[in-house]
């Protein structure tokens, strides 16, 4: 019989999930499309490794497990799956076709959608994948500004412009990775340092896990005006997720362009740029970016309808207070059990377990954790995407679950075998390293002596 959302006897049957592993070993690549979903990131012969259905805040994987879910897709999935309100949209514009040789009017609605939605989103244009706007933003920025330099922080896409400061740049040119450095969140200083008038622009996801500080983003905002250096915000977890007008709607802080994916059509693949329209003006000869399913039209029905959903029914609010219970819950577990070594951090509508190396390994503990959490029907891979679909009883029963697991991985540090309490594999960090910290060339003298005045500034 296949496990379900309980504590189940045993670790779940996933005799069909392995076999189609085996197959498509030396077949596919890395044996997956999107590397947060293998086998590095869920272990490999504890947890399911294909999902055949969603429904809700639900999966099933292909041996039929039942699984409540705390990926959500890796972010797209903000309504639940297979939500009527999306679905139907998809359902609808499918009776009419898919791509055609024309535009389509959804462009232009969607479109205004967005204007209305999103601040200063002067003008928009669509694609379909989150690295596709963020590198039109760096070649929109570089063209606008007449630079090639480009500051970062967090997690931009596969592009070479980004994955050059990675430990997986093999395949990128020397002369691409000297162009793209990298600074500190919450660390104005470490910007100022860094950024200099060949500086295109400063693009960072206004917040991953780390809480701003009050002053970092709005700091930002001075430091590229002062150096005529466009800000670009990398909404693809913020956006429709925080806020439906974003981090700029929610922190009150504009971004000369703003860049959407994920949430913004539950799971279908559309991705946004927005901003000023003197910049985004470019498009129309200077520079190129078009693509022949940027207009395709189930995904502009699917998104439409979902921003609308957002809209009209509180979303943000709901994940936000569901999110504070969960944040709230584990915090107190963790007080309660005692531990040390783990914490959360994040904002309610997104957090993540930490684990101290002060302990031991922290990825044996994300793995021990992890285990005992699917065998309780849970599927779980550090953080906690909640979605509209999640109840509060949801949010209970998970706590309950990660009580019991938190137990068990207490026991395991303070024996000090949590690697002999492992069923499957030990889990694998995505990126080793990032290069071209703070560095700079530092061409020009005089930006030395701006910088104690930048810092008088902000």
């Amino acid at each position: 019989m296949s496990n379900t959302v309980k504590h189940n006897l045993q670790l779940p049957d996933i005799g069909k999930s392995n076999a189609l592993w085996q197959r498509a070993l030396g077949l596919i690549p890395a044996g997956t499309q999107t590397l947060a979903k293998g086998p590095t990131q869920f272990s490999n012969g504890v947890a399911p490794k294909y999902l055949k259905r969603g429904n809700g805040a639900r999966v099933w994987d292909i041996d039929g497990n039942e699984f409540l879910d705390y990926n959500s897709g890796i972010g797209p999935i903000i309504l639940g799956y297979c939500h009527p309100a999306v679905d139907s949209a998809i359902r609808r514009q499918l009776e009419d076709g898919i791509t055609f040789s024309l535009m389509h009017p959804l462009e232009v609605e969607l479109a205004e959608l967005m204007r209305d939605c999103v601040p200063n989103a002067e003008s928009v244009r669509f694609s379909k994948t989150g690295c596709d706007v963020t590198s039109a933003a760096v070649r929109l920025a570089r063209a606008y500004t007449g630079r090639e330099r480009v500051l970062c922080c967090g997690y931009h896409g596969w592009h070479d412009w980004y994955i050059s400061v990675t430990d997986r740049n093999a395949g990128v040119p020397a002369t691409v990775r000297e162009l793209t450095h990298t600074f500190n969140y919450n660390d104005i200083d470490s910007v100022i340092q860094a950024i200099d008038d060949e500086t295109a622009c400063v693009i960072l996801e206004p917040f991953v896990f780390e809480r701003e500080n009050g002053s970092f983003l709005s700091g930002l905002r001075e430091v590229c005006d002062f150096h005529g250096t466009l800000l670009v915000f990398d909404e693809m977890w913020t956006g429709f997720r925080c806020a439906l007008g974003g981090a700029q709607a929610y922190f009150g802080v504009r971004a000369d362009l703003c860049l959407f994916s994920k949430a913004m059509a539950n799971g279908m693949p559309i991705s946004a740029i927005t901003g000023r329209s003197d910049v985004m003006s470019l498009f129309e000869k200077d520079v190129f970016f078009f693509t022949t399913f940027g207009g395709e039209t189930l995904s502009l029905a699917a998104s439409i309808a979902c921003i609308e959903f957002i809209r009209d029914h509180d979303v943000t609010g709901h994940i936000a207070r569901l999110g504070q219970e969960l944040l709230d819950g584990l915090n107190g577990l963790i007080e309660y059990h005692n531990l040390a070594c783990v914490s959360v951090s994040g904002y309610p509508f997104r957090t993540i377990m930490n684990f101290s190396a002060s302990a031991g390994n922290p990825l044996e503990m994300k793995t021990l954790l992890q285990q005992e959490l699917i065998q309780r029907g849970i599927l779980w891979a550090g953080t906690h995407n909640l979605c509209f679909s999640h109840t509060q009883e949801d949010v209970r029963y998970t706590l309950g679950a990660f009580s019991d697991s938190l137990a068990i991985l207490k026991y395991a540090v303070e024996t000090g075998n949590v690697r002999k309490h492992l069923k499957g594999e030990l889990l694998q960090p995505v990126f080793r390293k990032t290069s071209h910290f703070n560095v700079k060339p530092r061409r020009n003298a005089e930006m030395d002596n701006d910088a104690p005045r930048l810092r008088r500034v902000v």
